[in-house]
């Protein structure tokens, strides 16, 4: 049976690491040290640093902020005001470089990246949010809301992953268009 402290340990030491030395220089062994558990411990639980990435995140332990898309009977701006609380992560110190780390991570395990856009709220709340626009015919009926709500994260991790040209007004002018009419 797992022992509750262990776990506890393990997944505070992951996030605590990820968050100051990033997913390139977190290993198994440096999570077990700073909890106190063998790696053994992690490994029984865990098959990967990948998969305790993706619980981290699913803990909300690496992104704490619950990403709520507002319905305030416009989708565009609600879905900006989304985009806008999401962004605010890249202009935050450190924060392009957690969002670069996971994406790094979602290679390694595909849970990340799922995980990733759950954390967000694009799932959860974005994609029910487009939803309600097809409903109050702000969006075409046809709309494919879950290919709209990937599009909108692949760009945003696009632009975290372009460190020189950050410009998060572009992926907002991209949202604009998507729901023009």
């Amino acid at each position: 049976m797992r022992s509750t402290a262990a776990r506890e340990a393990i997944l505070d030491a992951t996030s605590r690491l990820f968050h100051n030395q990033g997913y390139d220089r977190l290993t198994i062994e440096g999570i077990a040290k700073e909890a106190g558990v063998g790696k053994q411990t992690i490994y029984r639980w865990w098959p990967s640093r990948g998969a305790l990435i993706g619980e981290c995140l699913a803990e909300g332990r690496l992104i704490p902020v619950d990403f709520v898309v507002p319905d305030t009977g416009d989708l565009a701006a609600d879905v900006e005001t989304w985009l806008r609380s999401v962004l605010s992560i890249l202009e935050a110190p450190e924060g392009g470089a957690l969002l670069r780390s996971l994406v790094a991570a979602a290679t390694e395990d595909a849970g990340v990246g799922a995980h990733l856009g759950d954390s967000l709220g694009v799932e959860k709340y974005l994609t029910e949010r487009l939803r309600g626009g097809i409903r109050d015919g702000q969006l075409a009926e046809e709309a494919p809301v879950e290919q709209l709500g990937r599009a909108i994260l692949g760009a945003i991790i696009v632009e975290s992953l372009g460190r020189e040209h950050h410009d998060p007004d572009s992926i907002v002018r991209l949202t604009r268009f998507f729901f023009s009419r």
